[in-house]
């Protein structure tokens, strides 16, 4: 893949997913972004979707700091592994989580500014996979081109 528009967004999503986990896990970055998101998780956990079909009430903490080493690690995949499998997986597993934050927030019916990064990144998340195989596409049909040149000009 040799696409620098993919390249760019593999990198800068990555590297804002990593930013995000970190602020879940810790205080190193911002003290006030962190207990405010620890605050936030309280409700979240609340409306977890899995805690009714399970019986299984989610601890906050470790919601908080499972979505957080999730995105870290999905975020380093994405940003820094080669292989396009492991990116597209990151990504869809990054997509899974952020989906899982717009529901969040409309559970617990928070304001269109708390809810709309998880929104705009949900849309990149989309573009990602969209450019990606667009640009999976583009090749494989230069490459059958090129082929069936090959096969004409014997």
């Amino acid at each position: 893949m040799a696409s620098p528009v993919l390249k760019t967004l593999s990198i800068l999503l990555g590297l804002f997913f990593i930013f995000v986990g970190t602020i879940k896990i810790s205080s190193v970055i911002s003290k006030d972004l962190h207990k405010d998101l620890r605050k936030e998780y309280v409700k979240y956990a609340k409306v977890f979707p899995l805690s009714d079909m399970l019986d299984f009430k989610v601890p906050s903490k470790w919601y908080r700091r499972t979505v957080g080493v999730l995105e870290i690690v999905f975020g380093a995949a994405m940003a820094f592994y080669p292989n396009h499998k492991i990116k597209n997986g990151a990504n869809i597993g990054l997509l899974g989580l952020t989906l899982m934050a717009v529901y969040s927030h409309y559970m617990v019916a928070d304001h269109f500014e708390r809810t709309a990064p998880a929104l705009v990144f949900l849309f990149l998340l989309c573009g990602r996979l969209v450019v990606f195989y667009q640009v999976q596409r583009k090749e494989m049909l230069m490459s059958e081109q090129l082929v069936s040149n090959g096969f004409k000009q014997e």
